[in-house]
């Protein structure tokens, strides 16, 4: 397996592929809009919406940069979190999925395009890199939200 049928790989572990641990998609699968805004009382945590919009940023950010379109939507870290607002209506919450499916799919098309010299180039593999081990980390935390809230399924 080469580089980048192992990068592809990842990419689809971390968001659709099951492997070793759940992935983003099913993670956020079946929410309601309420669910996704929760958070534990008294607890410094993101609400899985804000973990969503925390990813998409970052992923359309990368996008922009392989499809060679300029990117100015500059936020800070903490700002990702607010890309879009929280409201208790399931069709706003389901274009924030609508959104993560769409900017995964432009993401795997364009890294499909790569070769190993431009994955090689401005340190292209070690941020893909960074952000599957990111949308890992985040997807954990989304998923022990659901536990907490009830709302994981026991099956898993």
């Amino acid at each position: 397996m080469n580089r980048i049928d192992l990068l592809t790989n990842m990419l689809d572990t971390t968001f659709d592929k099951e492997s070793w641990y759940a992935p983003f998609k099913p993670a956020i699968e079946g929410l309601t809009a309420e669910q996704a805004s929760w958070r534990p009382a008294g607890e410094a945590t993101k609400s899985i919406w804000e973990n969503a919009n925390h990813l998409i940023y970052y992923k359309e950010r990368l996008v922009a940069n392989l499809e060679g379109s300029e990117w100015t939507h500059h936020l800070d870290g903490d700002e990702t979190f607010y890309l879009t607002d929280q409201v208790n209506e399931d069709k706003a919450w389901n274009a924030v999925v609508e959104r993560a499916e769409t900017v995964q799919q432009r993401l795997r098309q364009a890294f499909s395009k790569l070769t190993i010299q431009e994955l090689e180039q401005d340190s292209l593999e070690k941020e893909l890199l960074d952000i599957l081990l990111h949308d890992a980390y985040h997807t954990g935390q989304i998923i022990q939200l659901r536990k907490m809230q009830g709302a994981w399924p026991a099956q898993r």
